[in-house]
């Protein structure tokens, strides 16, 4: 028979406080089912979390240390996330580097409880140690009386260089750029050159690449240290680059970083001033996190609303307010053409009352399509697969996919009217001319709204405005206006001399 020890650590459940062997049994059921949902992973972090109550209720200070120096960083943030209380005694007790490293990947809510949780000489030692990009990323998003009390707390070559960074404008590479890189002469052997590694390389934010600069510290060429490593040690640099290089410059947009990175297989490029002078380099995670910050601002934009610089629940409701009254001030005035266009045909609809019943049908599948394509456009730009001079190609495809779309509902339309019609004689002794009559109209406005909704983006980069601002709400209100115009022309075309 089995007794309650051979039980006693069969899972993430905990059956310290369970008092039959079946309570046992049953927990580790449990835990075997956990395993096969969720995986062994999230097992251990289920046993870490454990661990770390375990210590917590102790009070062990040297265990805790131990503990959490132990743990992946990964595993370690989410402890933070999942006992919030305890992220300032959490970073606080890992050794410094590694305190870091786990802070960089914390989201900034996170990171500013913190900062406000631990002693100023704990704070000093994290900034400190943080690359110089991360802790440029952190103090922007912060207020500027808090940035200068924090400054305060970093050594002066620290300072200097954040200082540096924070100069640069907001959205440009300057603000994402760290200066820990390593430079070598293009005179130098390769043996200097892996000596000079070894010296510096610690203090680097990576040694994928090595970077040359002549005697001006003008940029030459990047190396990739594969190519150093298995080279003679006796060659000179200038034998084994090939002048094949991408450079960033420090005031372009982060968006071109981005672009230039997806098109590149690159872990990290050189930024360089007007003077082609190396001032630091881009690695590929600050800009993957660049890239998930423009995409929230193009959905916030494409939802209807002016994108947020904070964390939603970090955003005061006034700001948050303002944020959003602008955008529905603005679509409401552009729906208040809709009541207009609808008086200029009251005549109309007063002699034939059963259009009015399709006009919400007609205006929204012209909306649902303008949206879909502004959407689709957008995407496709901001990903780089649609050009401005491409415009003549998306146009023809989207009049082919508006006059495809538009005949599958206007099909549906027609057949719905002449049914419906049929069973319960809603449309009086001119159903096929009222089947027409919508059918055509959701032909000729589904066509609009793709492409009114594809071209709008175009026109608006074109005109150097961020295509987000042709949002799906804007591309349907315009597309509401627009479809009133068109299904009551098809009417009169239709129903002239008969209903109207």
């Amino acid at each position: 028979m089995a007794n309650k020890q051979e039980f006693a650590n069969c899972g993430v459940f905990d059956n310290r406080h369970a008092d039959t062997k079946q309570e046992i049994i049953a927990n580790c059921i449990l835990s075997i089912a956990y395993w096969f949902k969720f995986g062994p992973m999230s097992m251990e972090i289920e046993n870490a979390k454990e661990q770390f109550l375990h210590l917590i209720e102790q009070e062990d200070r040297l265990q805790m240390r131990e503990f959490l120096n132990d743990q992946n960083i990964s595993d370690v943030a989410e402890l933070i996330y999942e006992f919030p209380d305890y992220s300032s005694q959490i970073i606080g007790n890992m050794s410094i580097h590694r305190a870091s490293s786990v802070f960089k990947i914390l989201d900034l809510p996170v990171q500013k409880e913190v900062i406000q949780g631990l002693p100023p000489f704990k704070t000093a030692e994290l900034l400190n140690e943080l690359p110089a990009d991360d802790r440029t990323s952190f103090l922007e998003e912060l207020p500027s009386e808090v940035v200068k009390e924090l400054i305060k707390l970093l050594d002066p070559d620290e300072r200097r260089v954040t200082l540096s960074l924070l100069g640069y404008p907001e959205s440009s590479v300057g603000r994402l750029m760290t200066p820990d890189y390593i430079a070598v002469g293009i005179d130098w052997t390769l043996q200097e050159v892996l000596d000079h590694i070894r010296e510096v390389g610690k203090d680097s934010e990576t040694i994928d690449v090595i970077y040359v600069v002549n005697d001006r510290g003008e940029f030459v060429d990047d190396v990739r240290i594969r190519e150093i490593i298995l080279a003679n040690p006796q060659k000179l640099v200038e034998e084994i680059i090939d002048n094949r290089y991408i450079t960033l410059n420090v005031n372009d947009d982060q968006e071109v970083a981005n672009q230039i990175f997806k098109m590149n297989n690159r872990v990290a490029l050189p930024v360089v001033d007007d003077k082609n002078i190396l001032l630091g380099i881009v690695t590929i995670d600050d800009v993957l996190w660049v890239a998930n910050e423009e995409f929230s601002e193009d959905i916030q934009k494409i939802g209807g609303t002016e994108a947020l610089d904070e964390p939603y629940l970090e955003m005061p409701i006034i700001k948050l307010f303002k944020k959003r009254v602008v955008w529905l001030i603005v679509l409401f005035l552009g729906e208040m053409l809709t009541a207009t266009a609808m008086g200029y045909f009251e005549e109309e609809i007063a002699k034939a009352v059963v259009l009015a019943l399709f006009v919400p049908l007609i205006i929204s599948s012209g909306g649902n399509s303008g949206s879909q394509a502004s959407t689709l456009i957008i995407q496709a730009m901001a990903v780089g697969e649609i050009t401005i001079s491409e415009w003549w190609r998306v146009l023809r495809r989207e009049i082919i996919s508006g006059l495809l779309l538009g005949t599958i509902l206007g099909l549906i339309g027609f057949i719905r009217v002449v049914l419906w019609n049929s069973i319960f004689h809603t449309y009086g002794t001119h159903t096929v001319l009222m089947g027409c009559t919508v059918g055509f109209s959701l032909i000729g406005v589904v066509l609009w709204g793709t492409v009114s909704g594809s071209m709008l983006p175009i026109i608006l980069k074109k005109l150097g405005a961020d295509p987000a601002t042709s949002s799906a709400p804007f591309v349907a209100t315009l597309v509401d206006v627009t479809g009133l115009v068109i299904y009551f022309s098809v009417a009169y075309l239709f129903l002239s001399g008969i209903l109207l």
